[in-house]
């Protein structure tokens, strides 16, 4: 598993998103992004260690799946999202929407 490093480039950031874990699938938006992890808004809860499966909307409209272990819950706010287990070609895209 990939954890986030405090020198990972966070980007601040408002995109458009979905998550799907244990209690379902659910909209949200990304508040925070770097090539470690993620902060998820969303009003629906997630569990500290769950492995949740999300997406966030690129620039060109189409949606970029990954995987992440939930990190920290911030209640009523969202969470926080460590990456696991990102190919090359996710990573890419993820540093293309970071410089973004």
């Amino acid at each position: 598993m990939e954890n986030e490093r405090r020198e990972d480039k966070r980007a601040r950031v408002s995109i458009e998103a979905w998550w799907e874990g244990q209690s379902g699938r659910h909209e949200a938006r990304v508040s925070d992004l770097s090539m470690g992890g993620c902060f998820i808004d969303t009003l629906s809860r997630a569990e500290v260690g769950e492995l949740i499966v999300f997406a966030i909307k690129r620039p060109d409209g189409k949606w970029l799946q990954l995987r992440g272990q939930v990190a920290s819950v911030d209640e009523h706010v969202g969470f926080s999202l460590a990456f696991t287990y990102l190919t090359e070609d996710e990573q890419r895209a993820l540093a293309r929407m970071i410089a973004a």
